[in-house]
């Protein structure tokens, strides 16, 4: 008899992370269904696999009925949902909280064989920052609904698509300096592809379930990292240290105006909890399980930053040419 074609159910497949999860996971063999809120915008998944390999379907992490309805007949799931902005429809704890809670139980009463949970870290019951906490309560949520679960804790993500060392140097084109928030705050940049095939190997029976956290090879201070983006796009911008205190001040007064406007305006620079965040170093911990123990090795900053910051550079992609032209006019 023909063994089965294993299926994985992806939660957030077509985010930033979850992308890549589902293009390793076809690679592999396995039929994929990603589940989202909206999966008319999510065809883009498709070309990962074979015809009818990698399927968007519908799911939202809040609703009981469509998260059974995703995980129905799946052998694995990975939950890679998660925001950095709540709004009037989304908190930290309903998606990242109870909804993660919800994902492991119904995959538990389903009798699917392998969970995977994206968290990150600095997951923290203790902290002052609503999302570390919401992350912690995820993690134990899981934990108690899905015991043999596999959870991912990543530092920063970067990648073509990421959130981060785009949204710098895209101010880095814009604005004549960069104001820092927490500028001697720690960091160990994951490659995106690298959480990519933890999560692949996490599905794998034969890793043990618990926490894993994950950094790239590289610890560098927020400075540094925005002193390495600004050396790669080919600008000077002076770097201009924020107090905490008056970061604090500026993020609620941010806020106040998304209040006030009833969402219309919303805080998409820096909310009061970021700051918290920025206030702690973000590196795996001593002693922690990791990429060593996954058998991969993380792939460094250098290998992967040109590759998608050179469109910011002043001519973009013509900037080699230009540079070299100019060279041969100074020759002459």
């Amino acid at each position: 008899m023909t063994r089965s074609v294993p299926l994985v159910t992806i939660f957030g497949g077509s985010g930033f992370v979850g992308r890549y999860i589902a293009r390793r996971m076809a690679r592999d063999g396995w039929r994929v269904r990603v589940a989202v809120r909206r999966p008319n915008e999510a065809h883009f998944v498709r070309p990962y696999g074979n015809v009818g390999q990698v399927e968007p379907v519908q799911a939202n992490i809040r609703d009981e009925a469509s998260v059974a309805r995703a995980i129905a007949g799946a052998d694995a799931v990975v939950n890679c949902v998660g925001i950095l902005y709540p709004d009037s429809r989304q908190s930290f704890d309903g998606v990242q909280a109870e909804g993660a809670g919800r994902i492991a139980r119904l995959a538990k009463a389903a009798g699917v064989a392998r969970m995977v949970h994206i968290s990150a870290i600095g997951a923290d019951a203790q902290s002052d920052s609503a999302y570390a906490r919401s992350k912690a309560a995820g993690e134990a949520a899981v934990t108690a609904a899905f015991p043999e679960a596999v959870i991912l804790r990543p530092s920063i993500v970067f990648g073509a698509e990421d959130s981060f060392f785009n949204r710098f140097a895209a101010m880095a084109r814009m604005y004549p300096v960069l104001p820092l928030v927490g500028g001697g705050t720690k960091f160990q940049p994951v490659y995106v592809d690298d959480v990519a095939a933890a999560a692949v190997k996490a599905v794998d029976r034969s890793t043990a379930p618990g926490v894993y956290e994950l950094g790239g090879p590289e610890v560098e201070t927020f400075r540094a990292l925005m002193e390495r983006m600004l050396v790669l796009v080919r600008r000077k911008r002076p770097l201009v240290s924020l107090p905490m205190g008056l970061a604090r001040m500026q993020a609620g007064a941010l806020g106040l105006v998304e209040t006030l406007s009833l969402g219309l305006v919303p805080n998409r620079m820096i909310t009061v909890d970021q700051v918290k965040l920025l206030a702690r170093d973000n590196v795996v911990s001593e002693g922690a399980k990791g990429f060593a123990e996954l058998g991969i090795t993380p792939t460094p900053m250098g290998s992967v930053l040109e590759d998608y910051l050179y469109a910011y550079r002043p001519q973009g992609q013509y900037t080699e040419i230009t540079d070299s032209a100019r060279n041969l006019r100074v020759q002459d």
